[in-house]
């Protein structure tokens, strides 16, 4: 019979986690939550974005080090996972510059068609009696 620790069967022991740690990172997540939450009420202007993905990154760099044991896992399996991210930033760079090449906001703008629906521009003529 062999030891958790023993390799032979090509089974490695997952590395344990202390429970104190996993619920630090479990309140350091709680609280960037509300951090995404509480700034959704400030209006900082084009820095929005920004902000909102810097939380996001730094969640999913807690969740993929701690609840992933990414912190201790081979670096191979680690270049490949956050290279992953690297090709999604880019895809959402290049997305976000192409979106304000074509437009100025991302709010559609439906006055227009509202009032070209309201106003005819052709009327039908009246029956004559």
């Amino acid at each position: 019979m062999s030891a958790h620790g023993d390799s032979k069967d090509g089974y490695d022991f997952a590395h344990p986690i202390p429970v104190p740690m996993l619920l630090a990172v479990f309140g350091a997540l709680v609280v960037l939550t509300i951090i995404t939450v509480a700034q959704a009420s400030f209006d900082i202007g084009s820095l929005d974005i920004v902000v909102v993905m810097v939380i996001a990154t730094i969640k999913a760099a807690l969740v993929m080090a701690f609840f992933m044991h990414m912190a201790y896992d081979k670096p191979f399996n680690v270049i490949v996972f956050l290279s992953s991210f690297a090709f999604v930033a880019l895809f959402l760079i290049f997305t976000m510059s192409d979106s304000s090449q074509t437009s100025p906001d991302f709010e559609p703008v439906i006055e227009e068609a509202a009032t070209e629906m309201a106003s005819p521009a052709v009327e039908a003529p009246a029956a004559s009696e």
